[in-house]
């Protein structure tokens, strides 16, 4: 049996000289270009948590697609939970403990709560489909992909991606925001992935790498099963091909995110400011103060959907994506046998719109 060991009474104070700290760059490093990553520790985190549960989640529901006003309206909480400052059952306790204290009438409050609340059920799902089948941070979940698009990424397509010089004005704001901030909103980091996988064609696993290093709220659990399905290569998730015109219209209608990270758009119109190949004064601006596309939206989508669907048509397909379903479902779909049935075999999107996103 040990013996206790009393407490010490003091501590002696080691005086240590450590000399000169260098600096990232004596050691060559780059210089970080995230200038507006979130602050850490468990403090902020609980400031954060705070505010968005007594008067930056009001509009959250309504808000969180916005890359606006989702910067302000979604909960900024999950460096915190990624990083271990803040526990999930503590944030997930404090919701419902707010969402008791509202009144009746607080009908805003109450949506925004309950869609907050599902997203952190969702959270843990995906996190313990990593934990389940950790190969899917490398390999495509439905093995019919295998192959479908080159293994090497194309070397300037996936730099103009990453670095915001595509050509479309939404998709390169969202792409410089995020080097600059850490951070973006669901949907639209959604769009980034889909289009890097959809309209570029690139296998996945070379964009899913460079937005890992990206954000500063990386959780690989949730992140390698979200470009995967975005990537369309679950095999049982709705082949969604965002159109990156579409969506700046939908989400930026004025103009204003774009205008915030592309300022050598200045001269370009209002009007024009989604497209400014439209304008009167291209020829001005693209191709010298702006890259020129490099790839057309609707052929691109176009040719991507065939390609998805070519491998989904057949029973082999469908039979492995049953399985998949039974094998990764949430509980409450897998209760649901139509459901799974959809899942596995809807051949209805078919006859979607090319850019039903």
């Amino acid at each position: 049996m040990a013996l206790p060991v009393a407490s010490p009474v003091a501590l002696k104070h080691i005086d240590v000289e450590p000399g000169y700290i260098p600096t990232g760059r004596d050691l060559g490093l780059r210089d970080d270009t995230c200038v507006g990553r979130q602050a850490g520790g468990q403090a902020v985190g609980l400031e954060r948590l705070s505010s968005f549960l007594t008067h930056r989640g009001k509009r959250y529901q309504r808000e969180m697609s916005s890359p606006l006003e989702g910067a302000v309206a979604c909960s900024r909480l999950s460096p915190y939970l990624a990083w271990g400052a803040l526990s999930m059952r503590e944030v997930s306790q404090a919701t419902e403990n707010q969402r008791r204290r509202l009144p009746p009438q607080a009908k805003d409050w109450r949506k925004s709560l309950r869609s907050f609340s599902g997203r952190l059920h969702w959270h843990c799902h995906f996190i313990q489909k990593l934990e389940d089948e950790p190969r899917i941070e490398f390999e495509n979940l439905h093995r019919l992909y295998d192959g479908l698009r080159p293994k090497a990424p194309d070397a300037q397509l996936l730099t103009a991606w990453s670095n915001g010089e595509t050509g479309y004005p939404f998709l390169d704001a969202c792409m410089r925001s995020l080097r600059a901030t850490g951070w973006l909103n669901f949907r639209m980091r959604a769009m980034v992935m889909a289009t890097a996988s959809y309209h570029l064609w690139l296998d996945w696993r070379a964009p899913g790498e460079h937005l890992a290093r990206m954000f500063t709220d990386y959780e690989p659990g949730i992140h390698w099963s979200q470009v995967q399905m975005q990537s369309g290569t679950t095999g049982i998730n709705t082949v969604r091909i965002y159109n990156p015109v579409k969506q700046g219209y939908d989400q930026d209608p004025e103009g204003l995110f774009i205008r915030t990270w592309l300022p050598e758009l200045s001269q370009i119109a209002d009007q024009h400011i989604h497209e400014p190949w439209k304008a009167h004064n291209a020829k001005d601006i693209i191709g010298t103060l702006y890259p020129e596309r490099v790839f057309d939206h609707l052929a691109a989508a176009k040719a991507a959907r065939e390609r998805v669907w070519g491998v989904r048509r057949s029973a082999e397909f469908r039979s492995e994506a049953h399985a998949i379903v039974t094998k990764h479902a949430s509980r409450k779909n897998r209760r649901n046998p139509r459901k799974v049935a959809r899942a596995s075999q809807n051949q209805k999107q078919l006859s979607l719109p090319l850019e039903d996103q």
